[in-house]
């Protein structure tokens, strides 16, 4: 059977508001564990290329039942930080027959 590992997903929790009304983000660090990562195909290195302007460079799967927000946020796996762009497609769990029913797209962060 398959066997993720443990990434790091940073998540932002508004702390506040500046001068311009424009929230302020505080990012705290969460396991997730189970997390496969594979490298991005060629296909979709080019299709989110012209969409987005971004180079996927991994594409995440996440385990089911996770309710963290990957939209736009910083993750960490192989000693590196990345970020998530897009939206995450998610199946429907119980018509999946593996533990991973959402994926999402990371472009290399420094």
């Amino acid at each position: 059977m398959f066997k993720g590992i443990t990434i790091v997903l940073y998540e932002k929790n508004k702390i506040g508001e500046d001068e311009f009304s424009s929230p302020i983000y505080e990012e705290s660090p969460v396991e997730i564990e189970n997390v496969l990562v594979s490298p991005s195909s060629s296909t979709d290195i080019v299709d989110n290329l012209n969409i987005y302007g971004k180079k996927a460079v991994y594409t995440l799967a996440i385990p089911k039942g996770d309710g963290h927000n990957w939209e736009d946020v910083t993750v960490e796996f192989f000693g590196e930080k990345w970020r998530t762009f897009g939206f995450p497609t998610e199946g429907i769990e119980h018509l999946i027959p593996l533990h991973w029913n959402k994926k999402v797209m990371v472009e290399r962060y420094d």
